[in-house]
Parts: C-alpha cells; sequence; structure tokens
C-alpha cells in the first residue's frame, strides 16, 4: 500500500537517523496491517502535520475517523495518548481506538482548523477560551505529566541559552524579564489549582466538529502539562504578533491579556507574565530554525512589552 508522505513528515523521520529511514520504508505496511486489524476503509492521506502521517479512514459501523500514526520520536503514544484518553471526547479529539507499540490512533474526523475560517482575532480568541474551558480537567489518578513548576524552569534554561547562543537577538531587559516571570511561575505552582492544560491551545490546533449545529471546537496534538490554566491562555498571548504590531503593541497587549481574563474568568497577571514568557521563548526558537519573520515580529512586541511594563 503506498501513501504519498508529506515532505515535513518525511523530514522529520529523516531526521531520526536509520530508525527513521526504516519507518518510512515500512509505513505502507503498517497502515495496511493497521486498516486490517481495525477494518477500517482509508481514504486519502492529510496534510498539515510534521509529528505523524495521518489518512482519511471510514470505520466499519460508519463513523468518520482519521488515522494518525506518530514518527518515530515524536511520542505520540505518550502524552498525546494520555491526554486524548483522559478527556474522553470533551473539548479533544475523540479516540475510537490506539495501539501503542505501532504508536497509532484512530480519531474521529474533525473539520477545517480554526485558523482557516476567516474568522476576526477576538473571535478566534473567543473560540479557544470557550474551548479550553471544555478541555480543562484534573488529570487522571496515576497519570504523571510535567508540572507547572518543571515548565518553567525548562523555558527558562531554554531561553537562557538561546539568548546567548543567538547573539542576543532581542533586549538584555526582555530576555531578564522573561526569566523573572518565569520564575514567579514555578514558584506560584499549585497542585490544587492546576489543571491538565492542552500547553499549546493555538489556533492552527483548534478544529471545528463537524455537524449541522452551532458551530464549536476541540482540540488536537496535546502536549499535555499540569499547571495553572493561565499557561494555556499564555498560547494566544504569544500569537499573532503582526495584529499587534499593526497598532500601539503595548496597549493592544493589554486588551488581549484583559479579554482572556475576562472570558475565562482566569486573573491577569499570571496570563501576561506566562505569555510573555511564551513570546520570548517562542520568538528565540523562531530565529534558531531560521523562520526570521516570525522571529523579529515575536521579539519586537515583546521588547516593546518589556519597556512598557505590565498592565
Amino acid at each position: 500500500m503506498t501513501f504519498e508522505v508529506p515532505e515535513f513528515v518525511r523530514l522529520k523521520a529523516l531526521d531520526e537517523g536509520e530508525r527513521g529511514r526504516a519507518w518510512l520504508d515500512g509505513l505502507g505496511d503498517m497502515v495496511a496491517g493497521l486498516a486490517r486489524d481495525w477494518d477500517l476503509t482509508l481514504g486519502a492521506s492529510m496534510t498539515g502535520g510534521t509529528e505523524a502521517f495521518v489518512v482519511e479512514a471510514l470505520t466499519a459501523d460508519g463513523r468518520e475517523a482519521v488515522l494518525k500514526i506518530g514518527v518515530p520520536g515524536s511520542d505520540l503514544g505518550g502524552g498525546e495518548l494520555r491526554v486524548l484518553t483522559a478527556a474522553g471526547g470533551r473539548g479533544y479529539v475523540e479516540v475510537f481506538r490506539h495501539d501503542q507499540p505501532r504508536d497509532a490512533m484512530l480519531l474521529e474526523r474533525l473539520g477545517p482548523q480554526l485558523a482557516e475560517l476567516g474568522l476576526s482575532v477576538d473571535a478566534q480568541i473567543e473560540a479557544i477560551c470557550a474551548t479550553l474551558i471544555e478541555a480543562w480537567r484534573p488529570p487522571p489518578d496515576g497519570v504523571v505529566f510535567m508540572t507547572g513548576s518543571e515548565k518553567a524552569l525548562s523555558l527558562a534554561g531554554f531561553i537562557e541559552t538561546l539568548f546567548v547562543e543567538l547573539d542576543r537577538p532581542c533586549e538584555e531587559r526582555t530576555a531578564q524579564m522573561a526569566l523573572d516571570f518565569a520564575d514567579r511561575r514555578g514558584r506560584a505552582f499549585d497542585p490544587e489549582k492546576a489543571v491538565l492544560a492542552h500547553g499549546d491551545a493555538h489556533a492552527w490546533n483548534t478544529l471545528a466538529v463537524l455537524g449541522d449545529g452551532p458551530r464549536h471546537y476541540k482540540f488536537v496534538d496535546p502536549d499535555g502539562v499540569f499547571i495553572e490554566p493561565a499557561y494555556d491562555l499564555a498560547i494566544p498571548m504569544r500569537e499573532w504578533a503582526a495584529e499587534l504590531l499593526a497598532g500601539d503593541p503595548v496597549a493592544l497587549g493589554h486588551r488581549r491579556c484583559r479579554q482572556l481574563g475576562a472570558l475565562t474568568g482566569i486573573a491577569t497577571e499570571p496570563i501576561w507574565q506566562w505569555g510573555f514568557v511564551e513570546r520570548v521563548s517562542t520568538g528565540l526558537l523562531c530565529r534558531k530554525i531560521a523562520m526570521n519573520d516570525e522571529a523579529r515580529d515575536m521579539l519586537a512586541v515583546a521588547d516593546a512589552w518589556s519597556r512598557a511594563g505590565p498592565p
């Protein structure tokens, strides 16, 4: 069985060396085996992802689904599967079947990504917040996820290393403020107030649910972090840099922070602090992987925010 493997998926596999090449060579047989074991009728492969091969599928009882097989090193059957099974289809894509040895999941088929629907930024933020409120829950008993203190420490180390490695691509005070905020949020971690968070809740990971009723959304591709809810709101805070730069990035950033707080009932201080950390860390990452336009805009907003201070 032969399928077209998206270029980003192919390159991700090749980055894994010999095991990635072996995975690509055996992908057709693996897909055929899963289709046989789960009684699936397969359709076309799907583009857009980087961590997994995804193909349309129809189950024997007529449910529209997608078959998703993780690239070696993606841990698809680890953290992502743990989040999705804990959610049981509430706020997240539903898992119909899974096979951890083959790093495969059969998922409900969703509609277009929120980012593709032509909605305003405000409307996209409203949709993400409504989906987050549905998705937030305690982690299942006995299942371990990265904690808020661990996430803060990881982001601080990432920022500290890349700021020097990339020859200080943002202002010194911007990097230092990000490190200070990461330290504050790490020390503020309280397991009694933490939730199982998505960890990367942006408009490309928010998909419309198929059906004739009022439009609503579910998340895909969760990282899974046991952390305060404000962390998930940091992701919309870091996105849409061009929209912020089209006006006063400080005033517009403060407005967005207040909007996120009003929509979710979460205090604005942790939203701002996590959002600042995420904007700096993602801007540095974009610079590292030569996404230079994105890096420039993200870090320009961060520099403006650091000069003005929090709302």
